[in-house]
């Protein structure tokens, strides 16, 4: 089905999974789920998100922020970089929030980020006891909006979709992007999460079927990474 005439239906997923819709739109949509794998898709992937806002105080609310300016720089500054000196990496942005998934994002980073995050220093991760060959390592800076994430896989097949998330100390994991990697080369993705870095105990990347995750912390080796 085509995206434009799920436009509506979509609008409706967040209303959906948080029980705010009408028994009779309730029907509709779930009538329209069936028949409809892109719109699935995309209910599964904001489920993760409706189920942390009951977690969000309303009395910590404040105006969302937004991100710095020069950050879009940044991230030209850094592919023109590559292209100029020939490296074999490639930026790879992934951006999978849209329609109802960016409003839930939007009232997330003012859950987050209500404790007054966006200071202290960048963090670097490094994934343990991978399979052979493979490689995965990240960066993480803190920011106003929350978390700045670079992360650097290698070694797996070529077409692997690699969604990176990260995990808060009671265990949910907010969803922070995805890349592709392509052709056998090292891919180095700049994503973005709402979760504060004060707040994130770990950092995860599903690469296709496997996911594996490393501790975020002044400690890592306090606690070894999850394979699954």
């Amino acid at each position: 089905m085509k995206a434009e005439s799920c436009r509506e239906w979509r609008e409706a997923l967040g209303s959906y999974l948080l029980g705010r819709l009408s028994a009779g739109d309730r029907v509709g949509l779930e009538a329209h789920l069936e028949g409809c794998a892109a719109c699935r898709a995309e209910r599964d992937s904001l489920a993760p998100l409706a189920r942390v806002l009951p977690l969000a105080d309303p009395d910590r609310f404040g105006a969302a922020p937004a991100p710095p300016p020069s950050l879009g720089d940044r991230v030209l500054a850094t592919i023109g970089a590559e292209r100029r000196t020939g490296r074999r990496r490639r930026v790879r942005l992934g951006l999978a929030l849209s329609g109802a998934a960016a409003a839930a994002a939007a009232v997330l980073a003012i859950f987050f980020l209500s404790g007054g995050g966006g200071s202290g220093p960048a963090q670097h991760v490094s994934f343990r006891s991978l399979p052979p060959g493979v490689e995965i390592d990240a960066t993480l800076e803190p920011h106003a909006f929350g978390t700045e994430i670079h992360v650097y896989v290698g070694g797996v097949r070529s077409g692997t979709l690699c969604r990176v998330f990260l995990r808060t100390p009671s265990g949910a994991r907010v969803p922070a992007g995805s890349f592709r990697y392509r052709w056998g080369e090292d891919s180095q993705a700049v994503l973005s999460s709402a979760l504060d870095l004060s707040r994130t105990e770990a950092i995860g990347v599903r690469a296709g079927s496997r996911t594996f995750v490393a501790p975020v912390g002044p400690d890592p080796a306090t606690a070894g990474p999850d394979q699954t």
